[in-house]
């Protein structure tokens, strides 16, 4: 098997370039592109790429195999052709080989405050949810935060400053949609304007990498309908105004 690799090393090289390694899956244990990795690492010391927990859980490992997005950690070496060409995820610069600097990608994940915004009244229970406001999270907080998806994304590429991209919206939805969060009309709001929502084209290419196989393109249909449910729904003022009015 030829794995071919884009290197570069910006304290040595001035620009990118690819190089080939001759693997055979005989010679080291484990099934896994990131086993291979790791065994032209022996041979190689100068390679570097990132891993963690070698299972698809982390999300350390994203990279670009054969053209789509993936985690080296899950892709089976028996589903992959003889030749295998690696790059770093794109749309982001690169710090070294396959590593590329994420600090745009952690940015718009940030900007939509995942996190839970509960009431503030003090309690001595839990937040409690039906089975039905529970069901609701499904799809949407296994995301492990790979990039996958959003440097898959050809409007994060033309946009990454503006536009929030799949990860950090599928984050956005997994609160709004959650029953014990009370900001959902400060959540949809910010996401107002031109780019941090509507700049998503439904091209699919994130829903088609995701390895968790969550769909990032629904979750962004999800907030578009709350936020159309939004703009239309009346002020409580306005609705009673209107049924006396009716009455009247």
């Amino acid at each position: 098997m030829e794995i071919v690799i884009q290197r570069f090393d910006p304290d040595v090289d001035t620009k990118p370039y690819l190089k080939s390694y001759e693997v055979d899956p005989e010679k080291f244990s484990g099934v896994m592109l990131l086993d291979a990795l790791e065994h032209i690492k022996e041979q190689d010391p100068t390679l570097a790429f990132r891993r963690s927990c070698g299972g698809g859980v982390c999300g350390s490992d994203g990279m670009s195999i054969n053209g789509r997005n993936g985690l080296a950690c899950v892709t089976q070496l028996s589903a992959l052709p003889n030749k295998v060409t690696l790059y770093p995820l794109p749309g982001m610069p690169v710090i070294r080989d396959l590593i590329v600097d994420l600090t745009r990608f952690y940015k718009q994940y940030e900007s939509v405050k995942p996190w839970l915004v509960g009431a503030e009244t003090v309690q001595d229970t839990e937040r409690l949810q039906t089975k039905d406001e529970r069901a609701k999270l499904d799809g949407l907080y296994e995301c492990i935060l790979c990039a996958c998806c959003t440097t898959a994304c050809p409007s994060f590429w033309w946009n990454p400053d503006d536009f929030a991209g799949p990860a950090a919206l599928l984050w956005a939805c997994r609160f709004i949609q959650d029953s014990r969060d009370v900001t959902q009309a400060e959540r949809l709001q910010a996401l107002e304007g031109l780019y941090a929502l509507y700049r998503c084209r439904s091209i699919m290419n994130c829903t088609s990498v995701c390895p968790k196989s969550l769909n990032p393109a629904a979750a962004i249909s999800e907030i578009r309908r709350d936020m159309v449910k939004t703009s239309f729904a009346l002020d409580p003022a306005e609705d009673r105004s209107a049924v006396e009015h009716k009455g009247g």
